[in-house]
């Protein structure tokens, strides 16, 4: 029998939770604005092997960088193209924000009963399932709104664009895979991501500290 570090298995779940709720928004949305795409191709769904690319996935484990499928769309069935597409692109690193916040709700819950407890916060493999709820989906959503291409941010930038400024945007798009993968090699993303997700945590964190402490 192989055993499996609780690391591992704290981060594999809330990888899998993380991207299937990712994609599920941007599904559901889509279908919201009225665009079947999505629905019609079985990725309204809350199956994790509905959204999963294996090579994405197996990357996130290894590297900690990876992807889900994209979910297709088709702007031109949307009741308004450009609001559609924007809440639609939207909608994926809203999704993991909102899971953040709940993941940071439980995980103070659980440190803050464990610890008057035992003594002590016992993490175990609830704890790390938790914890890594919080990363993840934290900085899930702050990568994706990196307006690069193919990422999000890129699109929602676009809708908000007009006259000169989109068609300057449009000339720098194709570069957008390329100028990710540089950030990616030398670091330089890690720098621009780490101190944003951090501080939306520890906003979290303070916020839930302050509703829960008084009753537990």
């Amino acid at each position: 029998m192989i055993s499996l570090p609780t690391d591992l298995l704290g981060r594999i779940p809330a990888l899998l939770i993380a991207i299937t709720f990712h994609e599920y928004a941007h599904a559901r949305m889509a279908y919201f604005w009225g665009d079947p795409t999505a629905k019609l191709q079985g990725r309204l769904s809350l199956n994790p092997i509905a959204h999963l690319d294996p090579i994405g996935l197996l990357m996130l484990v290894i590297v900690r960088f990876g992807w889900a499928r994209p979910v297709p769309i088709n702007p031109f069935n949307f009741r308004d193209r450009r609001k559609g597409l924007f809440w639609v692109s939207f909608a994926g690193p809203g999704m993991n924000l909102i899971l953040g916040f709940l993941a940071t709700f439980f995980y103070v819950i659980f440190k803050i009963t464990t610890y008057k407890i035992y003594g002590s916060s016992l993490y175990g493999i609830v704890g790390s399932i938790l914890y890594n709820l919080v990363i993840y989906n934290v900085f899930l959503a702050i990568f994706n709104m990196i307006p690069l291409p193919p990422l999000d941010g890129s699109k929602i930038l676009s809708t908000m664009l007009r006259g000169r400024n989109l068609q300057v945007y449009q000339q720098i798009e194709p570069y957008g895979p390329f100028l990710l993968i540089l950030l990616l090699v030398f670091g330089g993303l890690g720098h621009i991501l780490g101190p944003i997700a951090f501080f939306i945590i520890n906003i979290y964190e303070t916020i839930v500290s302050i509703v829960v402490t008084p009753f537990l």
